[in-house]
């Protein structure tokens, strides 16, 4: 396909694949939600003699429908490059099919050891055309130990509720996992055997940690599978003191149908984006207060952890398009890309330091879900972890109180 121009400027187009339909929509919606927001500005902020046009493609939550999304934007669109967030299954499959075909992309929202080395990547052989911006398994785990160290002190023993997944896969892994950062930290790790996902019955989880006399369970459990324990631990007479969850925890909770308390209620995680983190748009300065005001305002609904970094994917291509040798051929936008450091409304991303090549972190701080005064549960920092200048909000408090 040739160059698109619109009379006075040559048009260079970013391509979009993100979850519309199927079980992955509700992820999407921070993407879809800034790819709206951005559209308009994004025009006028490229390079000089270019526009810059969005271009979006319903990845329908599957690997199939991510592939299918890449091919047509890269052929459909010209894309100069692709940008996607979230799913175990899809953002692989954005990425790889673009390092087939030779276009530029970038992800976040999957822990950076997953991204990389499950995608067969390695020191010696990094990617050609894809890159991306998250925390890593190791950081998790250093935020994690923060919480349970609060509530027990150095070297707890911490039962793991792990799926047979990638999740619960990867969180094993000898070098790269979870698993082995929580030991370095002086913890001891309880693993039954990994359950199958989704899960039928978590019984031998509940009586391997009940019999053990475990005051801390960690996991990256669904919300689904999360409530599944949470009620036969309940059944069993057994309750721990503190959970921390990795997935599905971006996004809030609420009240159920029946009147009862989600899943997640209590439950500590991960923070990496708040409305009160101290990170500014390089666009124009837009706060992270006033994103997730904007969000709230146009949607009705609660701010979501991944809007910052669905707003950083554009900061990011935008700023590898403008320092780009020749922004319309998509191996100088790639080459761009890995020379990168840009202070971003998700904090500072620099590909040029690693950890491996194709990726830049995010940094974490922890959190828990607790009752809120705005909406039925608010995510609340409680220790600022790896985060500068990010004010803490409240105390850690047991789940079950």
């Amino acid at each position: 396909m040739g160059e698109i121009s619109d009379g006075r400027n040559r048009i260079l187009t970013i391509g979009v694949a993100v979850a519309r339909s199927g079980r992955l929509a509700s992820l999407g919606d921070p993407l879809d939600f800034v790819t709206g927001l951005l559209e308009p500005r994004l025009a006028v902020l490229g390079p000089t003699g270019y526009r810059i046009r969005l271009a979006a493609r319903d990845t329908r939550s599957s690997a199939d429908g991510a592939r299918q999304a890449v091919q047509e934007l890269a052929q459909d669109e010209n894309a100069k490059i692709i940008l996607t967030l979230a799913g175990t299954e899809v953002l692989p499959a954005v990425a790889d099919t673009c390092e087939a075909i030779g276009v530029p992309c970038l992800s976040s929202t999957f822990p950076w050891q997953v991204y990389y080395y499950g995608r067969a990547a390695d020191d010696d052989h990094p990617f050609d055309w894809t890159y991306h911006f998250c925390w890593g398994l190791d950081d998790i785990a250093g935020t994690f130990a923060d919480l349970w160290e609060r509530v027990g002190g150095s070297q707890q023993t911490v039962g793991c509720l792990w799926n047979d997944g990638p999740q619960g896969t990867w969180s094993r892994h000898p070098q790269r996992g979870f698993a082995p950062a929580a030991r370095a930290r002086g913890h001891r790790l309880l693993e039954p055997a990994p359950y199958r996902e989704p899960a039928a019955e978590l019984d031998g989880h509940v009586a391997a940690f009940r019999d053990a006399e475990i005051g801390i369970v960690t996991s990256a459990a669904t919300g689904r599978d999360l409530a599944l324990f949470r009620a036969r631990a309940g059944e069993a007479g057994w309750q721990p003191r503190l959970i921390t969850c990795s997935r599905w925890l971006a996004y809030p909770p609420s009240v159920t149908s029946s009147g009862r308390s989600p899943a997640q209620a209590g439950v500590a995680t991960l923070v990496y984006w708040t409305p009160s983190h101290p990170y500014r748009s390089s666009f124009d300065g837009t706060t992270t207060a006033e994103l997730a005001e904007a969000y709230e305002q146009r949607t009705g609904r609660q701010w979501l952890q991944p809007l910052g970094l669905a707003y950083a994917l554009f900061e990011v291509a935008t700023h590898a398009l403008t320092a780009a040798d020749d922004p319309a051929d998509r191996r100088c936008v790639a080459d761009a890309l890995g020379r990168t450091r840009l202070d971003t409304i998700s904090g500072p991303l620099d590909w040029t330091a690693g950890p491996v090549p194709n990726v830049a972190t995010v940094a974490l701080a922890g959190g828990q879900w607790q009752q809120g005064t705005r909406h039925d549960y608010e995510l609340t920092v409680v220790t600022s972890g790896q985060v500068d200048g990010l004010p803490v909000g409240g105390d850690l408090v047991s789940a079950y109180t």
